[in-house]
């Protein structure tokens, strides 16, 4: 029912009249189109046109009944005529060339169309005859149906690739037709007024029905029809590859098919980079701000034309290519000159300069205004773009170039013979002044002077912005920051220079963050003359000196810095320096991670600093400073030393697992060192010597190889309120002439004894835990003199408190207790004095005193012990006053009335004192003892001989005589009777400077 479907389509499509599509049933006469290279890259004269040109599809008829037949017999349209034409229009006053394409005979069955190809079918007609035509081929482009989007250079784009093979001086009339009468009089036709449709359905859709809405068209109008709906995509993108940005967008607002072609990112690229050389789209984002960004990454539909948009107003420098920036035919009128010195007197306020590719040698640039200059090449952009001076600064910003721009460019400073050395102030490659503020940015940097500076940046008000610059191999300090003068210095390379990679002085503020500071043949970063800065997140390494070196009144902030492998120390603050150093990492430096000397006080923060080759931290020649929360490991040598007067503050520290010392104090050092962890040294937790007087509260030094703290050679100072366990050797050792005060503190859990004073040690040990030592709580030999007061001594898998070997000491008010040996044993020679103690709850003996020793024993208490209270060898008279010895348990006396070998009640840990005995027959030697049971029962009718009444353990019952023992079960392995405690384990002095 066609009428039901015209009324049903009208209803739908809001005024438009059906037409019915048919297959054609006659050919019109064959045309030709000149074949060109369709590719945008080939420049115009290298275009070549061949007479055969690929066939146009056969369009499908119309009818202009509103409600059509299906009859063979319709009415259609002949044919137009078979000629080519080439005519002229005028628009705008300009004469255009006008390429008019015949039909072609040739039926068409496939043709290739691209993804974004919007054409539409071409309006059918049919003649009187009944006979079907061929529809009129529209002309490739029409500049009187497009005055109004393009511009004149179209028509000279499309008379390029189409070119004409015949003229008629006839034709123009029927082929352009009268605009009033629709498509124009056609031969063959019935009437000159006669509507064409259009059909509506995109090329790629087959129509669903046989009726769709009509149009009217004059001949202009199916000229422009197949230029915008049927012409190849192929084609139109060879002429707009011809066009100039203007054009480009003009015939963007034809149609929607026009927009989508003339946005191809090919067309826009090749344009691009004839007029830029990029290689990647260079976006704006924001004032001074550029950025290259793959067309993948970027955030626009077509980054090519954006970067175009966004850089059009710029000024080219690029000697020679003139011609390319300007075309009055597209009106292209883009400003190029042939050196930058001519681009920047032009007048403009803000110039954008484009610098191509060119080595620009004399041209020194003074910029006092908001001038944007970039370099323009392909590949790497900064080392093809060359701007050298060899007299003056090759580029200078003074007052006025606040928010100016140098970028992708190398800048050089090569003098000559007569300048190299001249003391003036000019030897810069860049120069920042006064009340400025540039955008520096991927620039190359490069200075040959041996005085000055690559980059100096001066005065009040100066503040640049520096980043992703290489400022390197310079014969003299790479950046020199100065007078006041602040800025911002990003991601810059700065290596290899002969002086310092950076210098800042003189109250200069700069902001310097990841930058990679490497290589100099000086130190990384000189902060000296009151300079100031931020530093953060840099990373420094393998400088010949210091990484960072801070002197004379500078106060810079170091911030997540790297300083590492540097060839002597890492930071090395001197004569006055300060600063803070908060959260780096210091590493692998040959020398001390840090170094602070000569009354230089800065601050060391919550820092990494490890795999010294020598020291962690080293403070010296009256330094001072704040060292808190830091991590110190794995150093050669100590990781905190302090010499010579040096007086810091240590604390909240972790220093551990070195292959030396903790914490090295020596030479009159001195210094507060509270509430660190030291711990898993492989020496000394701390070593105090030499005069030095340091204060260590409220830390927990354990676990090391040798010694928990270590006074000696007159090592002095205070140990109070620490927690010291868990080391091999002794928690505390004091000898010669060392004289500390240690109260308050926990020493326990010892593989070795608590406390050790030796070789003339002195020293106060007062209000002490000591406990839970492997050996003696407290030694005290060879003419050693300390006083304990007040401390509790308990729990010790040895004895309390051993003296011997000439040691003396003053014991008093100390509280001994519940220790496996005798809780005071006084030996060979000694001679202490005992006043107010109390002993008691032992495991063995009250006190011992033994081997020609004597003691004063005034007023103490002595009470609840196993062995006795007082126990006294032959040959010993101690001085006793008002002691009270009360509630003693007399073990051995009640195993000798049993008739109990002593062995049984001591084994070889515990040295009863009785009477010691030997067997001549068994021929013992003077380190076996027998006791008086075993001497009755074992050795009966033997030549015995009484030696002494001493502390001992029986030999017999133990074992290692020739005769088993008749009072005492199997034998244990057990060899010489001790008759003292095992000596403790002395740690060796080692000089570390």
């Amino acid at each position: 029912m066609p009428s039901a479907s015209v009324t049903s389509s009208r209803s739908r499509r809001s005024k438009r009249r059906s037409i019915r599509r048919s297959e054609p049933t006659g050919a019109g006469p064959s045309r030709s189109l000149p074949a060109c290279n369709s590719n945008p890259d080939v420049p115009d004269e290298s275009i070549v046109c061949s007479s055969q040109a690929p066939l146009i599809p056969q369009p499908l008829l119309a009818s202009n009944d509103p409600c059509p037949s299906t009859s063979n017999n319709s009415s259609t349209i002949a044919p137009p005529p078979s000629a080519s034409f080439v005519g002229e229009d005028h628009v705008d006053g300009v004469v255009s060339s006008l390429v008019v394409i015949r039909p072609i005979a040739n039926s068409y069955s496939t043709t290739f169309q691209s993804p974004y190809d919007l054409r539409r079918k071409l309006p059918l007609y049919s003649d009187t005859s009944g006979a079907s035509g061929n529809i009129l081929s529209a002309p490739s482009a029409s500049l009187s149906l497009l005055s109004s989007q393009c511009s004149n250079n179209m028509v000279a784009a499309t008379a390029a690739v189409s070119t004409p093979s015949t003229a008629s001086s006839a034709s123009p009339n029927y082929l352009l037709g009268n605009t009033s009468t629709g498509i124009g009089n056609i031969p063959g036709s019935t009437g000159a007024g006669t509507d064409y449709p259009v059909s509506t359905l995109p090329a790629r859709k087959r129509p669903r029905r046989s009726t769709y809405p009509s149009f009217d068209y004059g001949s202009n109008s199916s000229a422009a029809h197949y230029l915008q709906f049927e012409l190849p995509d192929e084609v139109l993108l060879t002429i707009f590859s011809y066009l100039k940005e203007k054009d480009l967008c003009c015939i963007a607002q034809v149609c929607k098919r026009f927009n989508t072609i003339s946005n191809d990112g090919k067309l826009w690229k090749t344009l691009y980079q004839r007029l830029f050389e990029y290689d990647l789209p260079l976006f704006c984002r924001g004032s001074a701000k550029y950025e290259f960004i793959p067309p993948e990454d970027s955030e626009y539909n077509n980054p090519w034309k954006e970067s175009v948009r966004q850089l059009y107003h710029g000024i080219h420098v690029r000697q020679g290519f003139q011609e390319i920036y300007t075309d009055e035919q597209s009106g292209r009128n883009i400003l190029c000159v042939d050196t930058i010195r001519t681009a920047l007197s032009m007048g403009f306020d803000n110039p954008l300069i484009f610098i191509h590719a060119d080595k620009y040698v004399g041209e020194s640039l003074i910029i006092d205004n908001s001038a944007e200059m970039i370099g323009a090449s392909s590949g790497n952009v900064a080392e093809s773009v060359i701007i050298e001076t060899d007299r003056e600064s090759t580029v200078v910003f003074q007052e006025g170039s606040r928010g100016s721009y140098l970028g992708y460019i190398t800048l050089k400073f090569i003098p000559d013979s007569g300048a190299s050395n001249a003391p003036h102030h000019k030897h810069y490659c860049l120069e920042v002044k006064d009340n400025s503020a540039p955008t520096i940015d991927h620039c190359v940097i490069r200075s040959q002077c041996a005085v000055g500076a690559a980059v100096c940046v001066n005065g009040t008000g100066a503040e640049p912005y520096i980043r992703f610059c290489d400022i390197s191999d310079c014969e003299n300090v790479g950046l020199y920051v100065t007078d006041y003068s602040q800025g911002t210095y990003e991601d810059n390379e700065i290596s290899r220079n002969a002086l310092a990679g950076i210098w800042v002085k003189n109250f200069a503020n700069p902001i310097m963050r990841r930058n990679h500071i490497h290589h100099g043949r000086d130190v990384g970063i000189f902060t000296f003359d009151n300079g100031l800065g931020y530093f953060e997140a840099n990373d420094i390494h393998n400088n010949r000196i210091a990484g960072f070196e801070v002197k004379a009144g500078a106060n810079p902030t170091v911030v997540q810095c790297e300083i590492h492998h540097g060839q002597t120390g890492g930071i090395y603050v001197h004569e006055n320096g300060q600063g803070q150093f908060i959260e780096n990492k210091i590493h692998s430096n040959n020398f001390a991670g840090v170094w602070i000397t000569s009354n230089s006080n800065p601050t060391i923060r919550r820092n990494e600093i490890y795999q010294g080759h020598q020291g962690g931290v080293y403070i010296f020649g009256e330094g001072r400073g704040l060292i808190e929360h830091n991590n110190i490991h794995g150093n050669a040598l100590a990781g905190i030393q302090i010499r010579t007067n040096s007086d810091p503050i240590v604390r909240h520290n972790k220093i551990h697992s070195g292959q030396h010392g903790g914490i090295y104090v020596h030479e009159k050092g001195q210094g507060l060192i509270e509430e660190n962890e030291v711990y898993a040294n492989s020496l000394a937790g701390v070593w105090i010597t030499t005069g030095s007087t340091p204060v260590l509260r409220r830390n927990r030094i354990h676990s090391g190889k040798q010694v928990g703290v270590y006074f000696y050679d007159n090592g002095h100072g205070k140990l109070e309120d620490n927690d010291i366990f868990n080391h091999l050797y002794s928690g505390v050792q004091i000898r010669t002439g060392s004289n500390p005060i240690i109260r308050g503190n926990k020493i326990w859990a010892g593989q070795n004894g608590g406390v050790l004073v030796y070789n003339g040690g002195l020293g106060l040990l007062e209000s002490n835990e000591i406990f839970d030592n492997a050996m003696a709580g407290v030694w005290i030999k060879t003419d050693s003199n300390p006083t304990l007061r007040r401390n509790k001594i308990y729990s010790g898998r040895d004895g309390g408190i051993c003296i011997f070997n000439g040691g003396r000491g003053v014991l008093e008010e100390n509280d001994i207790c519940r220790n496996a040996q005798a809780g005071v044993l006084i030996s060979t020679q000694s001679h202490p004095i005992l006043r107010r103690n109390r002993i008691f709850d032992g495991l063995a003996a009250g006190v011992e005193i033994t081997n020609n020793a004597t003691a004063t024993l005034e007023q103490n208490q002595i009470f609840n012990n196993r062995f006795g209270g007082l126990c006294l060898a032959s040959g010993v008279h101690p001085i006793c006053r008002d002691n009270k010895i009360f509630n003693n348990q007399d073990a051995v006396e009640k195993a000798v009335t049993d008739g109990q070998c002593l062995y049984k009640i001591s084994s070889y840990t515990s040295f009863p004192m009785h009477d010691f005995y030997r067997c001549q027959t068994c021929n013992t030697t003077d380190r076996n003892a027998i006791c008086a049971n075993c001497i009755k029962t074992c050795h009966a009718g033997h030549e015995i001989e009484f030696i002494r009444h001493d502390r001992f353990f029986c030999d017999c019952g133990a074992g290692t005589l020739t005769n088993q023992c008749q009072l005492q079960g199997e034998p244990t392995q057990d060899t010489d009777t001790l008759y003292d405690s095992s000596a403790p384990i002395e740690s060796h002095t080692l000089m570390v400077n």
